[in-house]
């Protein structure tokens, strides 16, 4: 007698609350990353950096940068500490409320589905922030029962552990992730090493909870999430550590002919750095403690709601955001004989809120959009007290009150030649506010002081681009020309070379200089980009992506010596290649190779850093349906990659090769 199976229930899957994606998209350069690359890469900045055009403030990935230092922009137009382009997690900012920066090692790949990243001003529908693009990271789907766990280890003390788990209570999935990683490091320096400098360390871990719920045709989330990284700084005794958390709730509903969609989101970021700098002495024989910032507490909020109407060919789009952060330096510094005298407490509160309008046409094979916005902002409540360590303040400074209106948006449209080939050309502008950071707190980089400067006005963009593509068969391409404007950009410009005494930073020796951020001209920034991907055959998979572009400064009356040079820390060339193969049933390899052209870390084109290339190998060995084994080497082929470059000092480099190995667990229905 045959016994009947139990029906087979479809496992309930709830994804991030959002709004589909625009119609409006397909006008405009955006770029998908393979989800194969965020299943592989150690750290989410090392799966972007496969996005030619994308890249951080230095060319120093977050297994050793300083936090301060990851500040994310698109295409190479300018690079920034405080972020030329907006990240964003289900809609969610991610931006450091105080500084701007983004802490890759707080959004562990494995807790993404996959990544969208628009390149050109996104200010559209994304707002503030989006000058040069918007890089848009989406959670991967709540499904009850699935579990991961991820373990490797290996050369430079590599450590890491990544769990991750889903969990049903009634209508609720409840997705937990937690990672950690820990390095001893690398000694950045190779030529002229000195007593005083040290390796580059990292010690880090996050950890958060999204708790989503199906409400029918709507569905909501709340995530809550936590983190810390620790790092020894590449000097003895110099060290950062940044910590924080986020506590973010959404809800959207997907729109329907006749019937609205609507999204809404609201969140809150607190941030917190520590940071100690040090002064060094001739040929890095000794160095001593300039500046001891002990806390930078910050606290950001906003939120955000959209509706949606869709006909059968027309698709538009209301919507409102605000963003307000609030946030102060704290440091001992004035050092005398190598102890610190003075005290400061600078900060203030910046807040920024737009509205927009969206339209989108389809008329046949032409795709027509625009897109109209206005943001109003103000920075307020700014200060400045300074006095002796322990004693009250003898100097104590307040900023005026500073904000304005700027308007925005961007049209654009696209022409399905064919079945396989389309065309598209857009317009757009973005604006971004100073942070907190560059209106209030200075820093030292060894003997490089950077002053702060609370007049700064925001940055505007203005841009336009064409482009074409086209699938067929096993290919996939698309080429894009672009041309930028980047007004007002917020730089760093040398005021007094070496030797010097700063009031505040104390002596500045020869090879040392003090900077300060100002408002300088323009940039104008012309290129291409262009991406394929070929599929081989069944078991291999070939992409490749190149980004040329020529930016120069136009540094107007307030920097004429800057007009004609190279901004700072911009790549003219940065071009990547990768291969799937699937050697055997079980054996995977995966390479990827990425090529930078020279940047400059000064403003003046003085201090150059050499063409890099960076390849990386992965096998993956499928043991079981439920385990992978896994070696990987970074820097496979132990290439010298030049990181910073510092007038009178030794030159710093990136990691050497590193082999590591690990084991990948996964179970439930999508294992």
């Amino acid at each position: 007698m045959a016994i009947d199976a139990p029906p087979r229930v479809d496992a309930v899957i709830i994804t991030a609350p959002s709004l589909p994606p625009s119609p409006a998209d397909a006008a405009f350069s955006i770029i998908y990353l393979d989800p194969r690359i965020l299943k592989t890469a150690p750290r989410l900045d090392d799966a972007l950096s496969q996005i030619p055009g994308f890249s951080l403030y230095r060319r120093l990935s977050s297994a050793g940068a300083n936090p301060t230092t990851e500040g994310v922009t698109l295409r190479g137009i300018a690079g920034s500490a405080a972020s030329r382009a907006l990240v964003t997690q289900d809609g969610v900012p991610q931006n450091d409320p105080f500084g701007g920066w983004v802490i890759f090692n707080s959004l562990p790949p494995a807790s993404l589905a996959d990544i969208t990243v628009v390149r050109g001003a996104g200010a559209g529908p994304y707002g503030a922030g989006a000058l040069t693009g918007v890089i848009a990271l989406k959670s991967i789907p709540a499904r009850a029962g699935d579990w991961l766990i991820d373990a490797s280890a290996g050369e430079l003390g590599q450590e890491h552990l990544t769990g991750l788990g889903t969990v049903a209570s009634g209508p609720i999935l409840a997705t937990f992730s937690a990672s950690a990683d820990h390095s001893d490091g690398w000694d950045p320096i190779r030529q002229g090493r000195g007593p005083a400098d040290d390796n580059l360390t990292l010690t880090d871990w996050n950890a958060s909870g999204r708790f989503a719920a199906d409400l029918g045709r709507a569905s909501a989330a709340l995530r809550i999430s936590a983190f810390e990284e620790y790092q020894d700084s590449g000097l003895v005794g110099e060290s950062s550590r940044e910590r924080g958390g986020s506590l973010s709730l959404s809800a959207a509903a997907a729109p329907a002919p006749g019937v609205l969609g609507w999204r809404a989101q609201a969140w809150l970021i607190a941030s917190d750095l520590a940071n100690s700098s040090y002064s060094v002495s001739a040929h890095q024989a000794t160095d001593s403690l300039a500046d001891n910032e002990y806390a930078t507490p910050a606290l950001g909020a906003g939120a955000n709601a959209a509706l949606r109407a869709v006909w059968t060919t027309t698709t538009l789009e209301a919507g409102l955001d605000a963003r307000f952060d609030g946030g102060e330096d704290r440091e001992n510094l004035g050092p005398v004989d190598g102890v610190l005298t003075q005290n400061r407490r600078a900060g203030g509160e910046t807040f920024v809120g737009g509205a927009y309008l969206d339209f989108t046409r389809q008329i046949g094979r032409l795709l027509l959009t625009a897109n109209g916005r206005a943001d109003a902002w103000e920075t307020f409540l700014g200060h400045d007290l300074q006095g002796p360590i322990g004693g009250a303040p003898t100097l104590d400074l307040r900023t005026p009150d500073r904000g304005g209106v700027t308007p925005t948006g961007r049209l654009g449209a696209r022409w399905d030649v064919n079945d396989t080939t389309w065309l598209r050309a857009a317009l757009y502008s973005g604006f971004r506010p100073p942070t907190l950071n560059e209106l209030f707190r200075p820093y030292r980089v060894g003997n490089v002081v950077t002053l702060n400067n609370t007049a700064l006005s925001p940055e505007t963009l203005y841009g336009a681009e064409a482009g074409l593509g086209g699938q067929g068969g096993a290919l996939r391409w698309s080429a894009t020309g672009f041309f930028n404007r980047l007004m007002d950009p917020v730089t760093n410009v040398t005021l007094h070379a070496g030797p010097y005494r700063d009031p505040l930073a104390g002596y500045i020796p020869t090879g040392g200089s003090v900077l300060e951020r100002e408002n300088v001209g323009a940039v104008d920034a012309y290129g291409v980009e262009g991406d394929a991907r070929w599929s081989l055959s069944q078991a291999v998979d070939a992409r490749g992506a190149i980004s040329l572009t020529h930016a120069r400064v136009d540094g107007g009356s307030a920097a004429a010596q800057l007009t004609g040079l190279r901004p700072a820390e911009t790549p003219a060339i940065v071009a990547t290649a990768g291969l799937d193969a699937r050697l055997f049933p079980r054996l995977t390899l995966t390479l990827d190779a990425r090529y930078e052209g020279q940047r400059f870390v000064d403003d003046r084109n003085t201090l150059p850093l050499a063409p890099s290339t960076v390849a990386d190998a992965r096998l993956d060995w499928t043991v079981t349906r439920t385990v992978t084994l896994y070696v990987a080497a970074a820097n496979l082929f132990n290439l010298a990659v030049q990181e910073n470059n510092v007038a009178g000092g030794p030159i710093s480099y990136g990691p050497p090769r590193a082999v590591t190995f690990g084991v990948r667990i996964a179970g439930g229905a999508s294992s």
